[in-house]
């Protein structure tokens, strides 16, 4: 028997994109642990407990890497690179510790005064009254900017980056996907050998930005760069065939007794941390940091105001004490996570979660969103409570997977919204808040817009 689709537990009449709680909150109260078929993807395992989530996220038998999968046979065509979504240790080890210096604590509180001025720019270009869709003018353009900026996307390329981005991630169609992805790998391949021009003219020039930087680290390997092909032969599965990060084939039996559950390489071979970048995870790389830098940052800023219109009586509190503002994004993100899910897990072995028995190579997708509203661990879980105390919500993960840019997520959002507030104190929605759209993939969800006033 097929599994059911979300969507099939629906109630009749019931927006599922706009409120999925209800859903999540029905499966919770059955199990931690429910067989699901994801559209253009398959029948997976999803989870939709806090405990059941924190243990998936942790475990070394569930892998990233698509080659453990059962039905693998490819990415559908959509491969930008090799990234760190894609791979386990030792390989995710080496990829993260590439970029996570330009990450840390230090680095992102050097970059406020940036994202502060960008976010005042935006705002002074706002009209005095409204209505403006605060999606495209602001919480949009905020976060690519400031990505666009550490990465070193020139500025005429960012609109279009954007684009292509946001199709991959949520796409119309798998012909706009597959137009998308060849146009954004063709200018990604573009700017890194314009990148590698530059370092080889000026080796100073690979500490301009953190692509200059990672070409730089990549070093000869990178001169077989620009077919997006794999090093290993390996696919990419962290753009599949309907667009959506980390989807996996559908199941159809296919065999793969060959991916080896040791965290290696499909030959076997495992580099040393120190290695350089080949051209495949350098491309990928550069993909994955341009999309996931801005991509979730933008649903968290909108939906955070959405949540504060929503709740007329904690915005009042927040406009009384600011000093809240960093405590209203936790919430955000616990009550309306913008990573929905993560990418697809795989059982490298069979193994026990949550009192469910899991098949080697199924598929296993565990929801933020849900575990992020488990009553066991928040109480009224429903209520969005900017003075909320308790637990870690898992909106950015948990392990070795946690969201490296995190910090940077944090800053922006907490930016964004104090200074919203400082310069637009009377803001207003302009519709009426059922009639909101909201965009859906497996993995994200956010707003297609928010139209506000200025009252």
């Amino acid at each position: 028997m097929t599994a059911p689709t979300l969507q099939d537990l629906t109630p009749e009449g019931h927006d599922l994109a706009a409120d999925p709680y209800p859903v999540y909150a029905a499966l919770r109260a059955k199990g931690p642990v429910h067989r699901v078929l994801v559209p253009g993807s398959g029948e997976c395992w999803l989870v939709v407990t806090r405990d059941a989530a924190r243990a998936a996220l942790t475990d070394p038998r569930l892998r990233n890497d698509i080659r453990h999968s059962a039905s693998w046979r490819s990415d559908g065509g959509h491969a930008i690179g090799r990234n760190m979504l894609q791979t386990d240790p030792p390989q995710h080890t080496r990829l993260r510790r590439l970029v996570a210096a330009h990450f840390t604590a230090g680095r992102i509180a050097a970059l406020r005064p940036r994202i502060e001025s960008v976010a005042g720019e935006l705002l002074d270009a706002l009209p005095e009254r409204g209505p403006v869709d605060l999606v495209s003018r602001y919480a949009l353009p905020l976060p690519v900017t400031v990505i666009c900026d550490v990465l070193g996307v020139p500025d005429p390329d960012r609109a279009r980056f954007h684009t292509w981005s946001n199709e991959l991630v949520m796409p119309t169609s798998p012909e706009a996907a597959t137009s998308a992805a060849a146009a954004l790998t063709a200018y990604l391949t573009d700017l890194i050998e314009a990148k590698r021009d530059a370092v080889v003219r000026d080796p100073g020039a690979g500490d301009a930005d953190l692509l200059g930087g990672l070409v730089a680290a990549a070093g000869e390997n990178a001169a077989d760069a620009g077919d997006g092909a794999l090093h290993d032969g390996a696919p990419n599965d962290h753009v599949p065939h309907d667009g959506a990060p980390n989807d996996h084939v559908p199941h159809d039996g296919a065999p793969n007794d060959h991916v080896p559950h040791d965290g290696a390489l499909h030959d076997g071979t495992a580099r040393p941390a120190s290695a350089h970048l080949t051209a495949d995870e350098l491309l990928g790389m550069a993909f994955l940091i341009l999309v996931a830098g801005h991509e979730t940052t933008v649903n968290l800023i909108s939906s955070t105001v959405h949540a504060l219109l929503a709740h007329p009586d904690q915005l009042a509190l927040l406009r009384a004490d600011p000093g809240l503002t960093a405590a209203t994004v936790e919430e955000s993100l616990r009550y309306n996570s913008p990573v929905h899910a993560t990418a697809f897990r795989f059982a490298a072995e069979a193994l026990d979660l949550a009192g469910t028995r899991i098949p080697a190579g199924d598929p296993v997708l565990i929801s933020l969103a849900a575990a992020s509203r488990d009553p066991l661990h928040f109480p009224e879980p429903d209520r969005f409570d900017i003075r909320r105390e308790g637990p870690a919500h898992l909106g950015f993960g948990h392990g070795l997977h946690h969201c490296l840019g995190a910090p940077l997520a944090r800053v922006e959002a907490t930016a964004a919204l104090r200074l919203l507030l400082a310069h637009r104190p009377t803001l207003t929605l302009t519709i009426d808040p059922t009639a909101l759209t909201w965009r859906t993939s497996t993995l994200l969800r956010g707003l297609t817009a928010l139209p506000v006033r200025f009252d």
